[in-house]
């Protein structure tokens, strides 16, 4: 059963306190600059609302396992992270990019009879494209070891059969799959280590 979540939105559509992921995204998705962050209790997003967003990453910050550990050791925060969430498998799938340090969203995407992983390989084509064409220096987090070797192999290897449902989402993976083989990049994509740092800043809090 997964674990319940609560949404505050300071700056947004309507800034309030939401206890699910879909009422939040809602009010933020499309929205320049809005401001919002997931708390697992009522009481410490109720806290945070009534506070502020800047005092939130804060506190996040503080309390984060990784600023215990030595710095060759710490996740660089002057960077992107992806994450994906999938509603069944296959099943509604969202994707998301986020900066690392602040946790303001950069992309976000949602497509139809898509698989997690299948999610995880186009947030991080997603994330390396976003990087390219805005000309940023910046290295790519995520947490799913299958979806950095599809794209080093630059091929979606998913078992998923190709039906006329899923048909748009198969033009997806194509349109990555062309990305990749037809562009050069620099980006760094590296692994995010759940162990010592916690879950990514880009994790849709449905665990």
């Amino acid at each position: 059963m997964a674990k319940e979540k609560f949404y505050v939105v300071w700056s947004g559509g309507t800034p309030g306190i939401y206890r699910n992921w879909e009422d939040c995204r809602q009010q933020v998705q499309g929205v320049a600059g809005a401001k919002y962050k997931s708390f697992n209790t009522l009481i410490e997003a109720q806290e945070a609302f009534n506070s502020s967003y800047e005092n939130a990453l804060d506190k996040d910050v503080k309390n984060t396992s990784f600023k215990l550990l030595p710095k060759s050791e710490q996740p660089i925060l002057n960077s992107i992270s992806v994450d994906a969430a999938c509603s069944g498998n296959p099943g509604l799938t969202e994707y998301q990019g986020v900066y690392t340090d602040t946790g303001t969203q950069v992309f976000y995407f949602k497509i139809n009879e898509a698989t997690n992983n299948i999610g995880e390989f186009l947030a991080i084509v997603h994330g390396l494209s976003y990087i390219q064409k805005n000309k940023l220096d910046l290295p790519l987090y995520t947490d799913s070891n299958t979806a950095i070797a599809w794209v080093m192999a630059k091929k979606c290897r998913t078992k998923l059969e190709k039906n006329n449902e899923n048909k748009k989402l198969f033009e997806l993976i194509s349109r990555a799959e062309e990305w990749l083989n037809e562009n050069i990049y620099h980006t760094k994509i590296l692994k995010w280590d759940t162990k010592k740092w916690g879950e990514i800043p880009a994790d849709f809090g449905r665990k």
